[in-house]
């Protein structure tokens, strides 16, 4: 059995999706049945629901029972370390054998500055001494994260962000779910991390540029300062800690603004790198604020 945690979060359910749509069974831990049936997991075929808490190892009795390897994802919380480290332990007590943990990378930058990588480093470290075989995948940045900016983006015309005349090579998120699936159907790559970003080094000029194109109306990319862009994110509600987090982020991209391309684990995969003009058309609705 073949086991996707957080099946509820952007990249669990696209990966869980994946299992459905090439016809191949899999389990799908959620936390919440009743979110996982509002998003329709329930209506995949080939998908077992299983409710459980990551953090509670007396609830994955069930979730566990029969697996061979685990896409380990959990999300973005003050507590990920300690979540995820919990369920490595359950894992080697239900007798896992290999632990595919989604992970974040952004080559070339400090990990120990932004602390959801530095988090990710120290799982990884626990993931490598269990005695558990593992596999590190290393996105960088989503290309999702953009459609945050969807509201502003259509009712302003901007795209305001404080990275300056920075690059960034963002990932496809429906790309790692491709190839986290067959990392997961297939095993192997025992004891490799394996990075992935988007095909191409962008400037938010560029990408206010690729917004234009898909969306056919001008957006203009607003350089702001990393102080306006916490109040702006602390306005729209998103949680302190986070916000705390966006700013070590940014700090750190700013200290390295040509990010890298790195392809081979498309390659390895044989998944075609989607582009970021790609991504924008699949989503040109969101961004241009038309329903879809």
């Amino acid at each position: 059995m073949l086991l996707v945690t957080g099946a509820t979060g952007l990249n669990g359910q696209l990966a869980v999706r994946e299992f459905a749509r090439n016809g191949s069974p899999a389990r799908a831990l959620v936390r919440d049945c009743a979110k996982a049936r509002a998003a329709g997991l329930d209506r995949l075929a080939g998908i077992e629901l299983v409710e459980a808490d990551m953090r509670r190892a007396a609830t994955l009795g069930a979730a566990l029972a029969g697996v061979e390897r685990v896409l380990m994802i959990s999300g973005a919380a003050p507590d990920m370390a300690e979540t995820q480290c919990t369920f490595i332990d359950a894992c080697k007590a239900a007798g896992v054998r290999h632990i595919i943990k989604f992970s974040g990378s952004e080559p070339g930058s400090d990990p120990t500055r932004f602390r959801f990588t530095r988090m990710h480093e120290e799982i990884e470290d626990y993931l490598e001494g269990s005695g558990l075989a593992w596999t590190h995948l290393r996105p960088s940045q989503f290309m999702q994260v953009y459609l945050r900016e969807a509201h502003d983006i259509a009712t302003t015309g901007t795209l305001r962000l404080p990275f300056e005349d920075i690059a960034l090579s963002p990932v496809d998120a429906a790309d790692i779910a491709r190839v986290a699936y067959l990392l997961l159907r297939d095993g192997g790559h025992e004891g490799e991390s394996l990075e992935m970003t988007g095909p191409e080094a962008l400037t938010m000029d560029d990408i206010a540029g690729h917004i234009s194109t898909a969306i056919g109306t001008t957006v203009a990319y607003v350089r702001i300062t990393p102080d306006e862009r916490r109040r702006e994110l602390l306005a729209r509600g998103l949680p302190a800690y986070f916000v705390d987090a966006l700013d070590e982020q940014t700090e750190e991209r700013l200290k390295n603004p040509v990010a890298k391309v790195l392809a081979a684990t498309h390659r390895m995969f044989g998944v075609r790198p989607t582009s970021f003009i790609e991504f924008l058309q699949r989503h040109a609705a969101a961004f241009s604020g038309k329903p879809t």
